[in-house]
């Protein structure tokens, strides 16, 4: 007869450990004042992530920094500026962390209607679904 190991199998231990942590979704813009703020507050209740928001400038209401980082899963940058800043300022705590762009300009107000209707759109399918009730 063959051995089998005693005990759970590691590799889905560890697939089953990921899906019930909630991923930590970093968005970014410049100021931290409109669309970041926007996008972590109309997140921030979803199943599944959780929500934090900074900015790349310096003078930001949150500036963004290596803790936030290392934190993060995904980073949700709004401009491709965004991405390429941290890329150059952040290069050692960014690790393998993906950044994904959502070409948003700074063209809206905080929690601006038409500013959650494009994040909801643009953001769909990096949202993980609502458990089933």
């Amino acid at each position: 007869m063959g051995h089998r190991r005693e005990g759970p199998p590691l590799f889905h231990d560890r697939l089953r450990q990921v899906r019930e942590r909630d991923r930590h979704y970093l968005f970014v813009c410049s100021q931290n004042k409109l669309r970041s703020p926007t996008a972590e507050q109309i997140f921030a209740d979803h199943p599944g992530i959780e929500t934090l928001s900074a900015g790349t400038n310096h003078d930001a209401e949150t500036p963004l920094d290596d803790e936030m980082l290392r934190w993060a899963d995904t980073i949700f940058v709004m401009e491709k500026t965004h991405r390429a800043k941290i890329q150059q300022r952040f290069r050692a705590a960014l690790g393998g962390t993906r950044i994904i762009c959502l070409d948003i300009p700074d063209d809206y107000a905080f929690m601006d209607p038409d500013l959650i209707a494009l994040l909801q759109a643009r953001m769909a399918r990096f949202l993980p679904p609502a458990p089933s009730v």
